[in-house]
Formats: structure tokens, C-alpha cells, sequence
């Protein structure tokens, strides 16, 4: 047996940030894990997160450009800027739980296949809904090796409050997906 210690938050949200940053970066430099994959809607925790894991591969994983309203990114300019500049890689694209669903839902107000799963995974926390989703997104992208380990950075709106170590995978093999580790999350 191998015994690992997860955080448990009281609360959702983003005052859990640094503590979660902190957890992550010590698991992957004890596991050597070079990828770290970490949700950002507007910029500010994958600004946060290129400072902690210097020297590693941050990859910020955003909402899609039109998802607050048609033709609009969350992130200010400046923010795209300085991530870049820090050498962090922005990956921008549909959610991958969202795609064609989301437009029946709209459209139709029902719901399909991938509501489904994403609902089922909420049972754990919106962020672990979110680092599943990112995973398979950075993976498609070519953003996320599929035969390494990385570390998952998401939460529950603005913020981080969930990591984990996980084995990403495409989207055509989600049901292959498997979380290795979960560091921390929000203890509902």
C-alpha cells in the first residue's frame, strides 16, 4: 500500500491559491514532473502559477474566445503579455466538454452526452471536473504528453482550490483517463 496525503479546503475558492500552488509545486519536484497544466480564466493564477514552477512547462488552459459573450477573451492584453514573456503557453479552445452540447443546450435547452459526464465528475468539485477537461484539451493540442504525468491546477470559479497528478490522455480515450493523485481539494 502507498499512502499519500490530499489537502482538504473548508471552502471553495480562491483564497485556497497559494496554498494549492505550494502542494503542486512540491509533488512535482518530488515526482519530477515537468508539465504542469493550470485553468485560467482571466490570466491571473496562470501568472501566478509561471512564478512558482519556474523553470518548469506551464501551460494555461483558458475558456474559448466568445464564452462570456461573442468575440471576447477574458484575458486583458496585458496579462496575455506578460505570460508569454514569463514563457508560459496559452492554450485557448472550446472546452472539451462543452463543444456541439453546449450549442443543443442553447439552442434546444436539452442535454447530451457530455453533460452528462461533466455533471457526474462535479460530484468531486467543479475542479475536478476542470483538470480532467484541461487534460484532454492540452493533450489534443499537443500541449501535454499522453505517456507522461502532469499536474492539474483547477478550482471552483476564480482561483485554484483543486490539483492533481494525472496521466492525460486524448479526448477519443477519456474513458482511459485516470487520476494518479489528488493533492488537494475542497472538502464539501
Amino acid at each position: 500500500m502507498i499512502e499519500y496525503k490530499i489537502g482538504y479546503f473548508s471552502e471553495p475558492g480562491p483564497e485556497n491559491t497559494e496554498h494549492v500552488l505550494r502542494i503542486a509545486k512540491e509533488r512535482a519536484d518530488k515526482l519530477g514532473i515537468k508539465t504542469i497544466l493550470v485553468a485560467s480564466t482571466e490570466g491571473t493564477t496562470a501568472l501566478r502559477a509561471i512564478e512558482v514552477f519556474q523553470g518548469k512547462k506551464v501551460v494555461a488552459v483558458t475558456h474559448h474566445v466568445g464564452f462570456k459573450e461573442p468575440n471576447v477573451f477574458e484575458w486583458t492584453e496585458e496579462n496575455i503579455k506578460k505570460f508569454e514573456q514569463s514563457g508560459g503557453m496559452r492554450l485557448t479552445a472550446c472546452l472539451a466538454f462543452y463543444g456541439l452540447s453546449g450549442a443543443v443546450r442553447k439552442k434546444w435547452d436539452t442535454h447530451l452526452f457530455e453533460e452528462l459526464v461533466t455533471n457526474t465528475l462535479r460530484i468531486f468539485g467543479e475542479g475536478m471536473k476542470v483538470v480532467c477537461e484541461m487534460a484532454l484539451m492540452a493533450a489534443d493540442a499537443g500541449l501535454a504528453r499522453t505517456d507522461e504525468d502532469v499536474i492539474c491546477i483547477a478550482g471552483s470559479g476564480r482561483g485554484a482550490d483543486t490539483a492533481v497528478v494525472l496521466r492525460p490522455v486524448n479526448l477519443v480515450d477519456f474513458f482511459d483517463l485516470r487520476i494518479r493523485e489528488i493533492l488537494c481539494k475542497p472538502h464539501f
